[in-house]
């Protein structure tokens, strides 16, 4: 845990107590939807939050059973409960939308004829609908800060949830110019709270970027399987002679048909342009063997290659190698988008954040970074951007579980 001392100076303190406890902003959270994330996420949130009070929302009456029986939540409901109203009218911090992009007005919808005014976030993999409905249906669109954890299972519904699903997994995060800093400060402690990494995109950039890494890599998963069940005789021979590489690269395949599909088309235009690019990938492929280039085919083998072994390796940052970076903020909107996303950009890490305020005009953000990404990289960038900064180690306090 990253401690400040009276003087300022910032250590970090080797108490297992001390990582293992968790403090919330959040007092009570709903969560609309129980399937595989809003039940993983009820169950990473009662065990790293276990004061925090969690509602179910979920139109599934054996769904909420479940989550209840499970206690993951304090209690479940449908959403035309009239607990669910008296919850966000009442004590709600913060909502959390796992539904389908299908299910999104109508919980907008409800939460504007309640005036809620609090946090919300989602766990949808596409923006587009949901974006344009928050900006229709909200008064305070302000309150809505896109999300989506980088994190799944080939099992569907809350038979499948479990709470170290998010354990290390990107969660996408995207704050705009008009979010508050302090709401993502709140979400983002939520999320690393439960050992996760948050990321910062823009959102516009957020259903191309999912196309590429997540959405076109299902569907190729999915044209694997059919094209070795196409070739699989009666035994299904063929099948028994497939690896852990042909059973790795298609294990996702196994995910819900009407799920996929509705994300494919929720979004298509992204997904169709991947799917177009890559086709035309495999087809160099292709036309390599069969012109005989040996040297473009080795080539193209090696790229990829280079860029699989340049991806990062499990997350194991160095408390040893922790940085702290301060930046000013002096009446600037959208400090918080901008710097965020600037650290995800050259592939930093941010470990916590935290706001000084020093008047009622202006403040400090302080960003506690891992040992990860290009920090060079990082300073040039903020600098460009027009921020003034400052990087300094943060010490190791020495004994400090005696």
């Amino acid at each position: 845990m990253v401690v400040r001392a009276e003087d300022g100076t910032l250590f970090v303190e080797d108490n297992e107590d001390a990582l293992d406890s968790h403090e919330s902003a959040f007092s009570s959270i709903a969560i609309a939807g129980l399937g595989l994330i809003g039940a993983s996420l009820a169950a990473a949130l009662q065990a790293a939050y276990p004061s925090v009070e969690i509602l179910g929302i979920d139109t599934d009456e054996a769904t909420r059973l479940g989550a209840k029986e499970k206690g993951w939540v304090a209690e479940a409901c449908a959403p035309e409960d009239p607990r669910f109203e008296d919850f966000m009218r009442n004590q709600c911090d913060l909502i959390v939308l796992a539904t389908p992009v299908a299910a999104v007005d109508d919980y907008f919808e409800r939460l504007a004829s309640w005036d809620y005014r609090g946090l919300i976030t989602d766990t949808i993999s596409t923006k587009a609908h949901v974006l344009a409905s928050a900006e229709t249906l909200l008064p305070y669109p302000e309150n809505y800060i896109p999300g989506h954890p980088m994190a799944g299972s080939e099992q569907n519904g809350i038979a499948g949830a479990r709470e170290d699903l998010f354990q290390g997994s990107n969660w996408i995060l995207c704050p705009d110019e008009r979010t508050a800093p302090e709401h993502f400060q709140q979400l983002h402690e939520l999320i690393t709270g439960m050992d996760a990494r948050v990321v910062s995109l823009h959102r516009e950039d957020h259903d191309k970027a999912v196309a590429i890494v997540s959405h076109v890599p299902h569907i190729v998963a999915s044209s694997l399987m059919a094209l070795a069940s196409r070739h699989a005789d009666d035994s299904l021979s063929l099948m028994r002679l497939a690896a852990g590489g042909f059973k790795d690269s298609t294990r996702i395949a196994a995910g819900s048909p009407q799920l996929w599909c509705g994300i494919a088309f929720d979004n298509a235009q992204a997904l169709s342009g991947g799917l177009r690019e890559m086709q035309a990938i495999i087809g160099s492929y292709a036309d390599a063997l069969e012109t005989g280039n040996r040297a473009e085919l080795t080539e193209q083998l090696a790229q990829a290659a280079e860029a699989r072994r340049a991806l990062p390796a499990a997350w194991v940052p160095s408390t040893d190698n922790l940085l702290e970076v301060r930046i000013p903020m002096r009446n600037r909107t959208g400090v918080v988008a901008e710097v965020t996303t600037i650290a995800s950009s050259v592939g930093c890490n941010i470990q916590s954040i935290d706001i000084d305020h020093i008047t009622e005009g202006n403040a400090v953000l302080s960003l506690i970074l891992t040992d990860e990404g290009d920090i060079g990289k990082l300073s040039i960038q903020l600098i460009a951007a027009g921020f003034s900064v400052s990087f300094s180690p943060i010490l190791v306090k020495e004994n400090a579980h005696v």
